[in-house]
């Protein structure tokens, strides 16, 4: 009864609904679609909120305490392409950049999920580390730099034009938008603390909710218009988006329990490491590996591991996690 209570939570929740209201939106052939200024502003939005929030968390919780769950963290994610790869590669048959380029997504990480997963715990009154987004931040590169450097490999591309392609992803795993806010967010919330929070709480505290419904009106919309893609990525894939998530998740889960989180804290660890980027990730394999095939890559984590995650993938982590753990 508890995930079934857990699941409904959930799927009531006013960020799940608006996701789906996009969804059907899609399916529909609404004529509803948000102006890409719109996407961005609100993209800004969350993910500087979300830094800040952990950077004023940090600084209240002190370096020491986030040091080693945010090694291990981002240990974990630089080592998921590494098995996800020839999974693809051999089970799934596919081509070698192809695999890399999905298998970098699946190691980075998706920061909406995350939000989903804290307003979720908020919801069913269940404490976490707040400064988990630390771990978010330290996550979304490793992975993708694992990736590149695979697929790379893989190509055996000459070395001059490796080197040059080495630079760019470089460039930008660190410095792209998602991984510059969420960790400028991190050092700004961190150097200002407490007090600097009280002076901008109004501004990314109050309006969080209601910005994070409209984002996932958005995203609902996305993985609408890419439903007709699951008919030609094959079941394979499918199972993947689905199965490969829970390994991880259950992965950071038990990650986050011998790293001394709480059962909260190790639910947000677990939902880190079974999302899938959809922001960062296909911007660095856009530029790094041009002949990877986006319908892979964008269908399994936008339109097949992101619903399952914020939908139902989230409860069982939780669930995961009291079942390791204990309850909260």
């Amino acid at each position: 009864m508890d995930l079934f209570s857990a699941l409904s939570a959930n799927l009531l929740s006013p960020a799940v609904l608006f996701f789906a209201l996009g969804l059907v939106a899609a399916v529909l052939r609404s004529d509803l679609k948000f102006p890409e200024a719109l996407y961005v502003a609100l993209t800004i939005y969350l993910l500087t909120a979300v830094g800040f929030k952990g950077g004023v968390a940090v600084s209240e919780a002190g370096i020491g305490t986030v040091l080693l769950p945010g090694l291990a963290a981002m240990l974990l994610g630089a080592a998921i392409p590494l098995w996800v790869y020839p999974l693809l590669r051999y089970a799934g048959g596919f081509r070698p950049v192809d695999a890399a380029a999905v298998a970098a997504h699946y190691g980075s990480v998706s920061a909406v999920t995350f939000i989903a997963a804290t307003n979720y715990l908020k919801s069913i009154d269940v404490p976490y580390e707040s400064y988990a987004t630390a771990f978010l931040a330290v996550m979304e590169s490793p992975a993708i730099i694992v990736g590149v450097l695979l697929g790379k490999v893989s190509v055996a591309r000459p070395e001059s034009v490796f080197a040059h392609s080495w630079r760019t992803v470089m460039h930008e795993a660190l410095f792209g938008r998602s991984v510059l806010l969420l960790v400028g967010g991190l050092v700004v919330g961190a150097l200002c603390g407490p007090a600097g929070m009280e002076k901008v709480g109004a501004f990314f505290v109050t309006p969080f909710q209601g910005v994070l419904a409209l984002f996932l009106l958005e995203m609902g919309l996305v993985a609408g218009q890419r439903l007709g893609d699951l008919r030609r990525v094959g079941p394979f894939l499918i199972a993947f988006g689905i199965l490969v998530p829970l390994v991880h998740g259950a992965l950071g889960v038990l990650l986050g329990k011998y790293t001394g989180l709480s059962v909260g804290g190790s639910t947000l660890l677990g939902v880190l490491a079974a999302s899938a980027s959809y922001i960062a990730a296909p911007a660095a394999m856009r530029l790094s590996l041009p002949d990877a095939n986006p319908t892979l890559y964008l269908t399994a984590s936008l339109a097949i591991t992101f619903p399952f995650n914020i939908t139902i993938g989230i409860p069982i982590y939780y669930g995961i996690a009291r079942f390791l753990l204990g309850p909260a």
